[in-house]
């Protein structure tokens, strides 16, 4: 892969707020994830309802037009980026066995299409020097270098009506679905790079979803489909009772 300098686009915006409330009504996703369980089968329904005025509540705090920055001096993690996935080793796509990788963007489209690398690389290019949230707690400065989500979306003509989406990979069926206004964010891309790089498979590699709004369980790595849906369908931690929404 050839990262074009020519082709960075340095994104400049106002600051994020530096905390968003988690507390004060907030259901703790970090709770639910300890108990590894939703709870006994009495606080069900109470937690279904809870969950569901957490996400009304982030969606207007939220409001999809703060631009991630940066703060002066700060360094990035490079080699220190730590790698999750959820196969027993690092996923790597194996052509002898899978054949030539590609990205099938579908749902409610107009123009499903399936691009390989090369072809995704030639589409509009950014680059992005953001911060990644864990919902461990820490933060890293990365650069990422792909596609805009705006630009495919424009490509395949998706529907008013995809309100949802939702990225797949080839580790384990791994699975997270977005609202869409977070997917149509200035900073949302389909990495290929980091760092100025190709990515790698440590990270993600042939090809990632990444956005500062999302924590990092949210952005999908090993990309196979990206799918535009007219409901939101989970995710893997998501279901495990990790917040659906999982914003910053």
């Amino acid at each position: 892969m050839n990262i074009d300098p020519r082709k960075f686009i340095s994104i400049n915006g106002i600051d994020r707020r530096d905390f968003l409330l988690r507390g004060s009504g907030l259901v703790s996703a970090a709770f639910l994830a300890a108990c590894n369980s939703r709870g006994p089968k009495a606080a069900d329904k109470l937690l279904k309802y809870a969950e569901r005025k957490n996400l009304v509540i982030e969606r207007k705090l939220l409001r999809h037009t703060s631009m991630d920055v940066v703060q002066a001096g700060a360094h990035d993690a490079g080699n220190k980026l730590p790698s999750y996935f959820i196969s027993r080793t690092v996923p790597v796509w194996d052509e002898s066995v899978r054949g030539k990788w590609a990205l099938e963007v579908s749902g409610l489209v107009g123009n499903p299409v399936r691009l390989t690398i090369e072809e995704l690389q030639q589409l509009p290019q950014v680059s992005n020097r953001v911060n990644h949230y864990c919902v461990e707690g820490w933060t890293a400065v990365e650069t990422w270098t792909g596609v805009p989500f705006t630009e495919l979306a424009r490509l395949v003509r998706a529907d008013p009506q995809a309100h949802y989406v939702d990225f797949q990979s080839f580790d384990d069926d791994y699975h997270e679905s977005w609202d869409i206004e977070s997917a149509m964010h200035k900073q949302t891309v389909v990495a290929y790079g980091l760092d100025g790089k190709v990515l790698q498979p440590a990270h993600g590699a042939p090809a990632r979803v990444y956005s500062p709004v999302k924590l990092g369980y949210k952005n999908t790595k090993y990309l196979t489909k990206i799918v535009f849906m007219p409901k939101e369908n989970g995710g893997y931690w998501s279901d495990e009772g990790y917040e659906w929404y999982g914003g910053t």
